[in-house]
């Protein structure tokens, strides 16, 4: 949907991929559980408004994060899509192995490139988060499953300040050579601007890690999140990590707010003339769906705007 013209800027990609988070990142941080049925019914709505990657939940001990305690329970509730990847979370093989029973093909890793955030997310240090993550990434690719790393912090951390591109690279190389599929580039609490994430693409480019595995996961605490990702496919990027109405956070670093919403990326998306494959409309009426079930609006500028016209 590009209601008013699409101009398309050169050395751009055709097509964007983007990765739905708002099921796993997007509900991890509300303040209560929502009902399994809401979930299995968001997830259904996300996948028939056109998008092809949900990431659907996460195998991370309750404890932990007890909004996704119901992981099996959402998983057995949903009829999956032929073309469609459902990644999961999963922090280590004992997740790996409530997966696998499940018939998931897609999971994903979380790492850190920082140790306090390491060891306040995974209670290790980066090494060791990164050693518990080897065994199940050998194993997974084994299993023929695909496995996207998660990598935080890539561009600041509210305990130890600016992160350097170079100790990025380091983690986002190890985790590679582990065999993940694919990498998404965290930036946690939402201090990246265009020029640093220019500046780190070009680090990973430069140290052999293929710009077609690189995804970008922007928060938006700055009103950043959206020049970022621009500058992001201007350097090749074709992956795209965004949540249904801007919900999220990170319930381990609490400056971090909400993630890119999904509809304002595809409002840009539209106007440059960059195909998704994911209908603006019933994306926005399931963020309004969902934000009546949450209690209140969505920090979304696009449904705000749309949701208001259709009124």
């Amino acid at each position: 949907m590009a209601a008013y013209g699409v101009t398309p800027l050169s050395g751009l990609p055709t097509r964007v991929t983007i990765c739905e988070v708002g099921p796993r990142d997007g509900l991890q941080n509300e303040a209560r559980p929502l009902p399994v049925e809401v979930k299995a019914e968001f997830i259904e709505r996300l996948v028939d408004a056109g998008h092809t990657v949900v990431e659907t939940t996460s195998f991370v001990h309750p404890r932990w994060v007890p909004q996704l305690a119901d992981a099996e329970e959402l998983l057995g509730r949903l009829t999956f899509t032929d073309g469609v990847r459902y990644p999961v979370l999963v922090p280590n093989e004992r997740g790996l192995d409530r997966a696998l029973a499940l018939g998931v093909r897609d999971i994903a890793v979380f790492a850190s490139a920082t140790e306090t955030f390491a060891r306040r997310n995974l209670n290790r240090t980066v090494d060791e988060s990164l050693t518990m993550f080897a065994p199940v990434v050998e194993r997974a690719r084994r299993e023929e499953v695909r496995v996207r790393a998660y990598l935080s912090m890539c561009f600041g951390d509210p305990w130890e300040g600016e992160v350097p591109a170079q100790r990025v690279v380091d983690v986002a190389k190890r985790l590679m050579a582990m065999g993940c599929t694919e990498l998404s580039l965290g930036d946690t609490i939402g201090v990246a601007t265009p020029g640093r994430v220019a500046a780190l693409l070009g680090a990973l480019t430069s140290a052999g890690i293929g710009i077609e595995t690189v995804a970008v996961h922007f928060h938006d605490t700055y009103g950043q999140a959206l020049a970022n990702t621009l500058t992001a496919l201007q350097h090749g990027v074709t992956i795209v990590d965004a949540s249904a109405g801007g919900l999220g956070g990170c319930p381990y670093a609490k400056s971090a707010t909400g993630n890119l919403a999904t509809e304002d990326l595809l409002w840009q998306l539209a106007g440059l003339g960059i195909e998704t494959g994911v209908d603006l409309r019933k994306l926005i009426d399931t963020s309004v769906w969902m934000a009546e079930r949450l209690g209140r609006p969505s920090p979304s500028r696009t449904v705000t705007a749309l949701a208001e016209e259709n009124r």
